[in-house]
């Protein structure tokens, strides 16, 4: 088995969407741990699927569909972004839907020159027409064996798994926990654990301990989406509260960092720091949390793409990934969503070296520390980490 499926063969059927046919980093292997399912529908799929199902969407034509996803084209508006996630899990009501996205998404990562993945869904938002919970699982699993197998078939290898997400908005958090409890190594480990998702600010996780507790309890592996739309106190109560082993995006733990005495904001804090180095002064310390995340290689789930498009920070300039990496956190890049931000892993692994000068060792780095954070067994990381070596060692040669 090679480190990743043959390139050309995806390619010729348009893989993956979201880059470009000469990129320097498609073949580099990869590790995508903070990967939205339905965040990332091809938009083809996603009017043909919208077309069966009666989904009234906002345009027909794929081009201009996906600039609307990913604010390119204005209108119609909308409100807050989970509108758009409403049309992605309107179209993915039933068995046959949800696995021919499942499989699609897998085949994406695998010309995305990913070796292992773990992408996430709230079963909750895929109930609309009766379907069980369980069920969705199972139809998401299926999804992915029949990825998993295509790729093979082509000469490729992937492993592809799934985390269970629970809303903060919504009181089926312990409810999703249980269910990731229940099929938790079924249908060959396809469920890898548990996520809590959803609006961060005015939710918090505290809310949501009970789930928490039971996957402590049963000995199951969860992350959850923080430091996004909140800042370093919402890091404090997943590390220190729900005691998460990663930490999905993560970056606005920059705000428990002070220059020169005073904390440093994430939309500004890269002027700042350059600002405060050419004058000379620039005194960088860590508080109570950043340190504690530091110093247990707490992993973040970095999404530099999704999240500069002013959400959390105005470009890919203003983001502090490289300032995370260079005092020391432990860094992993991710896609978040692919048809939302137009983007693949790929072309983030292009962004970063454009913008930051990230070459082989600083990747090379970040995929170590994903296979590490990933929710596989000590050997299965083992065997993925000499994968991920062999496959570095032969993008350099190249």
């Amino acid at each position: 088995m090679t480190g990743r499926a043959p390139a050309d063969l995806f390619t010729r059927a348009g893989f993956p969407r979201w880059a470009r046919t000469d990129e320097p980093w498609r073949d580099f292997p990869k590790i995508s741990l903070h990967d939205h399912l339905d965040g990332s529908l091809r938009p083809e799929t996603l009017i043909e699927l919208a077309d069966a199902a009666g989904v009234v969407l906002p345009y027909d034509d794929p081009e201009t569909l996906a600039g609307w996803f990913a604010g390119e084209v204005a209108e119609p508006r909308v409100t807050h972004w989970d509108e758009k996630f409403g049309l992605t899990t309107a179209v993915m009501q039933s068995e046959e839907a949800i696995a021919r996205v499942a499989r699609e998404w897998v085949i994406e990562a695998a010309a995305d020159g990913i070796l292992y993945a773990e992408t996430r869904w709230a079963p909750e938002k895929h109930i609309l027409g009766g379907l069980p919970m369980r069920v969705a699982v199972e139809a998401v699993a299926a999804g992915l064996r029949e990825g998993e197998a295509e790729v093979a078939a082509a000469g490729g290898g992937i492993r592809a798994r799934q985390l269970l997400c629970g809303m903060r908005s919504s009181t089926l958090s312990f409810e999703i926990a249980r269910l990731t409890v229940e099929t938790y190594g079924e249908w060959g480990g396809s469920v890898a654990g548990y996520d809590i998702a959803g609006p961060e600010d005015g939710f918090p996780v505290r809310e949501h301990l009970d789930a928490t507790t039971l996957l402590h309890r049963e000995g199951v592996p969860f992350t959850i989406h923080a430091g996004e739309a909140d800042g370093a106190h919402s890091v404090w109560e997943t590390v220190h509260l729900a005691h998460a082993l990663r930490i999905g995006h993560g970056v606005r733990i920059i705000e428990d960092v002070t220059l020169n005495g005073r904390p440093l904001a994430v939309r500004t804090v890269l002027r700042d720091v350059a600002a405060a180095r050419a004058a000379g002064q620039a005194r960088i310390a860590l508080g109570r949390t950043a340190q504690w995340v530091l110093d247990r290689r707490i992993p973040l789930e970095v999404c530099v793409g999704s999240n500069s498009d002013g959400g959390v920070v105005d470009g890919i300039e203003n983001h502090p990934i490289d300032l995370l990496r260079e005092l020391g956190f432990t860094v992993t890049v991710n896609p978040d969503n692919r048809l939302i931000s137009r983007l693949s892993l790929t072309s983030e692994f292009r962004s970063i070296e454009e913008q930051f000068g990230w070459g082989v060792e600083e990747f090379a780095a970040a995929e170590s520390a994903a296979v590490e954070a990933s929710f596989l067994s000590g050997a299965e990381k083992t065997a993925l980490a000499a994968r991920v070596r062999a496959g570095i060692e032969t993008f350099s040669a190249a």
